[in-house]
């Protein structure tokens, strides 16, 4: 089978005792080959040779919590608590979403995900056999799961879980194993206790992972106390939440004692600081969390709380804001920072094989234009990516070892098919 080499390139590889490589990169059946000066063998007749000169490749960013759909309710909503957000803008639109909505919101928000060098997200929503078929046909890697409100009879309760376990296993694995999948009660503050039992029953019963939001707002902290008489950790702790594998969305309001028992269960937080800065949720603990040893990655959050789904975005606040909040300019580095954003990323959804650019690893990964004004001089690259990149400056993307952007053009998706339908969609809806 050809190879796919990259020659001339300069490559940051996650790999703490390399982590920028100057020389080439070897795919092969999908996975990195091959990475260091000199290449063990020259090219082959029908191998893609890629000259990789001003370009700096880099793994794959990972979103781990959004709701792609959401793009169709960008700005509808803005300037915002996050309670009035939802039950006054996002529920009643979202109510009117069909299946084909569903499927226009996604492939806008993949469109923008891949353009912008994500090239796996997490996402949480209804109608999700159109997602799922979204990130097929692009190409995407991706972890899913039925977003689960349980504010509805018993029978719905009921129509809803079985719909849930009916995708998680149809879709578990699929599109060459690029899609995983797993179980989601929204929150605490929208699933009675007893449905949050049936959901956690069925991932045990499935083997997978629980995504859930938690402890977002104070508001939602101080609800939950006054119903349950107990903070959103606690609860979930009581519920079983935290006997599957877990991965949290927010988790902004903890305090020492919640970060020791998130920490226990090695449950892993998606900090969605643009998203919570927007809907003035608040800034999580990040430093504590990280100090403790907790597993933080990032996410973006849907289009409507963000308002874009820019990953370099998302690395930059978190290193700038913790800095300016803890008065330590050593809070969050920019290496830990890129880390979140890609091989963090990847283990928070449990893919031990993706996030780094090393031998074995699977070859999703990302090139970035670094012969521009703002990214020059080259001198510590991965401070550029963090604090000077966007995903403007995103070229090429591949995932799997296959091309999905080039220059800037996505090869799998049909672009402006992709923005009429969307578009057609948003007008029926909204205006």
């Amino acid at each position: 089978m050809p190879k796919l080499i990259i020659q001339n390139g300069i490559f940051i590889t996650n790999d703490e005792n390399k982590p920028v490589v100057e020389g080439h990169m070897v795919v092969e059946h999908g996975r990195i080959a091959f990475i260091g000066a000199e290449l063990p063998e020259p090219p082959a007749p029908g191998d893609e040779v890629i000259d990789g000169r001003r370009r700096l490749y880099m793994p794959g960013l990972v979103n781990t919590h959004g709701h792609a759909a959401m793009s169709l309710l960008r700005g509808v909503g803005d300037d915002l608590a996050l309670q009035v957000w939802l039950q006054e803008k996002m529920w009643p639109n979202e109510a009117k979403f069909t299946a084909d909505d569903v499927r226009a919101g996604t492939l806008l928000s993949i469109l923008e995900m891949l353009k912008g060098g994500t090239t796996c997200f997490v996402d949480m929503y209804d109608h999700m056999d159109q997602v799922a078929l979204a990130v097929e046909q692009a190409g995407m890697r991706a972890s899913l799961t039925r977003g689960v409100i349980g504010l509805c009879p018993p029978d719905v309760q009921q129509s809803k879980l079985e719909e849930a376990k009916r995708f998680a296993r149809d879709w578990n694995g699929k599109a060459d194993g690029r899609i995983t999948t797993m179980m989601a009660p929204h929150a605490a503050y929208t699933c009675p206790p007893d449905y949050i039992e049936k959901i956690v029953a069925a991932a045990h019963e499935l083997n997978l992972p629980i995504h859930t939001h938690m402890s977002e707002t104070i508001h939602e902290v101080r609800e939950n106390e006054a119903q349950y008489g107990l903070r959103p950790v606690a609860h979930l702790e009581k519920l079983g939440v935290f006997t599957r594998p877990c991965l949290v969305a927010h988790a902004v309001h903890l305090t020492d004692e919640e970060i020791d028992v998130l920490c226990k269960y090695d449950v892993r937080i998606s900090h969605n600081i643009g998203s919570n800065l927007k809907l003035a949720s608040g800034v999580a603990r990040l430093p504590e969390l990280l100090n403790a040893g907790v597993l933080v990655s990032l996410g973006t959050d849907g289009a409507a709380s963000n308002n874009n789904l820019d990953m370099f975005e998302e690395m930059r606040l978190a290193a700038l804001v913790h800095k300016g909040v803890s008065f330590e300019p050593t809070a969050v580095p920019a290496w830990q920072a890129l880390r979140m954003g890609t091989i963090d990323g990847a283990r928070s959804i449990w893919l031990q094989d993706v996030g780094s650019l090393q031998p074995g690893m699977k070859a999703d990964f990302i090139a970035i234009d670094i012969d521009q004004p703002h990214l020059l001089p080259h001198s510590n690259l991965i401070s550029h990516v963090v604090y000077s990149a966007s995903a403007k400056d995103v070229t090429d993307v591949w995932v799997d070892g296959r091309e999905l952007v080039r220059n800037g053009e996505c090869k799998t998706l049909d672009e402006e098919r992709i923005k009429a339908e969307f578009n057609a969609c948003y007008k029926r809806l909204i205006v």
